[in-house]
Parts: C-alpha cells; sequence; structure tokens
C-alpha cells in the first residue's frame, strides 16, 4: 500500500524572510502555502490539513474543531500565545515550537536599543541632519544626555535562555545584572531579586518573558512609580507586557530615560496607537518586531521547523508545547 500523502499548509509564508530556504518536509506530502491568511480564512485553509505550519496567524478553536484531519500544528516562532492549545490537547493534536534560534539575534538587538538611547544615538544623528552641529560653532554639543554603561545595573524580566544571554553581554560590558523574582512574591529565593526592586534599582530594565495571563499589563502606572532611578526600558518580548497608555503618561512626564520597543499589540500598530504617538521623542525608538529577524536566526528557525515535522511524522515529536495549566 502507498503511504498516506500528507496535507501540510503554510498559513503565512511572508512573515518569514523571502531569502531564507525552506526545504520541503522528508516524507511524501503536498504543501500548500499562502503569503498571508486572515483570521476569517484559517478554518477553510486548513480544513483538510494533516499539518499547519504557522507563524502569527490566529488559529482558534472552531478552526481546529473543523479541521478533521488535524495532527500537528507546527508553529514558525517561540510564542504560541496565536493558537489555542487547549483546543489542540483536547483533539490530540501536537503543537511544536521553535526553540534558542534566536540566542544571539535578540539579545544583540536588546543591545543596540540600549546603546542606541544610552548614549543618545538616534537624537544627535537627526540633529545633525537638522543642522545643529554648524549651528553650535564648535567641535562638538552637549544637547543629549550620554552615559556609560560600565557601573550600571541591568534589571532582566525573565530567566531563559534570552534573559540568560542578555545578562551575559551586561556582566561583559561591566554592568551588575539583576534577575526579577516573579511578580508579587514575597520570597524569591537567593538568586532573584524582588520584583519591586529591581524596578527601584535599575537603570536599565529589559523584558525577556512570555505574554500569558500572569504578565499581561506587568507594567503600568504602579510599576513606572518605582522606577526612581530613570531607567531604560526595552521590550523585545511581546506587546502587552507593558501597558500602552502608561507607558505614555511615563515617557511625557521622564519618569523613564527612554523607552526601546520592538513590539506592539496589535501588529502592526495603526497610526493613532500609543506607541506611535511616541515618536517624536528623541529618547523612544521603535522597530518593527525585527529582534529576531537576523538572516542566520531566520534560516535556523525554518530549519528546525521541517525538523520538528519531520519527527512528528517519524513518531518522536519534539519541542511540544502544552496548555500553561497542565504543563509538566
Amino acid at each position: 500500500m502507498a503511504a498516506q500523502v500528507l496535507q501540510v499548509v503554510f498559513l503565512d509564508r511572508d512573515t518569514i524572510s523571502p531569502e531564507t530556504v525552506l526545504r520541503n518536509p522528508s516524507f511524501p506530502h503536498e504543501l500548500k502555502v499562502y503569503a498571508r491568511t486572515r483570521p476569517e480564512e484559517v478554518a477553510e485553509r486548513i480544513a483538510g490539513a494533516d499539518i499547519v505550519i504557522v507563524n502569527k496567524v490566529p488559529v482558534r478553536r472552531e478552526a481546529i474543531e473543523q479541521a478533521q484531519r488535524l495532527k500537528m500544528v507546527a508553529v514558525a516562532a517561540t510564542g504560541t500565545d496565536n493558537v489555542d492549545l487547549e483546543a489542540c490537547e483536547r483533539k490530540g493534536v501536537v503543537v511544536s515550537n521553535i526553540r534558542r534560534y534566536a540566542v544571539n539575534t535578540v539579545p544583540e538587538h536588546t543591545f543596540a536599543l540600549i546603546f542606541a538611547l544610552r548614549r543618545s544615538i538616534v537624537a544627535y544623528r537627526e540633529s545633525v541632519k537638522a543642522g545643529r552641529w554648524q549651528e553650535a560653532q564648535q567641535f562638538c554639543y552637549f544637547d543629549y544626555p550620554i552615559k556609560d554603561l560600565a557601573g550600571s545595573t541591568l534589571g532582566i524580566i525573565g530567566e531563559g535562555v534570552l534573559g540568560q544571554s542578555v545578562a551575559a553581554i551586561g556582566r561583559a560590558l561591566g554592568m551588575r545584572v539583576l534577575f526579577a523574582g516573579r511578580k508579587g512574591a514575597e520570597r524569591p529565593g537567593s538568586l532573584y531579586t524582588p520584583f519591586e526592586q529591581l524596578l527601584a534599582e535599575s537603570d536599565v530594565i529589559t523584558l525577556h518573558c512570555p505574554l500569558n495571563a500572569q504578565t499581561r499589563d506587568l507594567i503600568g502606572d504602579a510599576e513606572f512609580r518605582l522606577m526612581t532611578r530613570k531607567p531604560l526600558l526595552i521590550n523585545t518580548a511581546r506587546g502587552g507586557l507593558v501597558n500602552d497608555e502608561a507607558l505614555v503618561r511615563a515617557m511625557r512626564a521622564g519618569v523613564l530615560g527612554g523607552a526601546g520597543f520592538d513590539v506592539a499589540t496589535p501588529e502592526p500598530p495603526p497610526a493613532d496607537h500609543p506607541l506611535m504617538q511616541l515618536l517624536d521623542l528623541p529618547n523612544f525608538i521603535l522597530t518593527p518586531h525585527v529582534a529576531w529577524a537576523s538572516q542566520e536566526a531566520i534560516q535556523g528557525l525554518a530549519d528546525q521547523l521541517i525538523d520538528n515535522i519531520d519527527a512528528f511524522q517519524a513518531g518522536e515529536p519534539r519541542n511540544v508545547v502544552k496548555p500553561a495549566a497542565r504543563a509538566a
């Protein structure tokens, strides 16, 4: 009997660079690739699929329940908040994600934002374009603050591989590194600093934690009031970790020394989004969710994506993601 040809559907190929080589799975299959998929198109497009590849398109309960042949959702990212994990588990659908591919690219982008803000790189570049250097009539001018990183305190929220990589770079630069304990925990343990204390003591605060019910709006007005050192706030993790309206208030009030964000909710943000309202500030940088997107990292992601699919079909699923409440 001939081997069954599995139906594989990729819902949003355009979320991966066109220069990235995406090899074919090693087993007999038919691959249907969509550049983009709107949420209302998901159910129809995965109805006959055995394996669904997705990066950011929402794959919700209704679509999962209607997909009679569905056996696997291969997420082309680490975050899986766009997939209904509980619905997948009830249906016996394996969800796999990508791990450790961004161990260099995200920390490097994090520090690119930190350096740019700590030394006012963007502000000085824009002022030079505007003719300020000629106006100054001397070899330099001091319109914007410049501070060293050496000797400053780096507060990291999220202790996974990315947080640890950021910590290693910070230590190499002579920074004091603190890892935050869980918000509200009275005794976080010897390896962690109480969440509120970290906010008060850090010169730079960077987020490397997932977005879930416990971390949504992790930082809001109350947390900004604790940031007495006017730190930089860096978010290369997920939109939703910081309350956007509270961030606007903090930035406009001078509570922060600056902020660098690579994420928003939704993405792309509409023109009237709170983050877009901050773009007139010289100490705010917004990049379009590209911290993960070095050429090397994307190719590693693509290779691991197909490895996950091949492993599943071989009966050895890897990088399996379970609902948070029931995860091991």
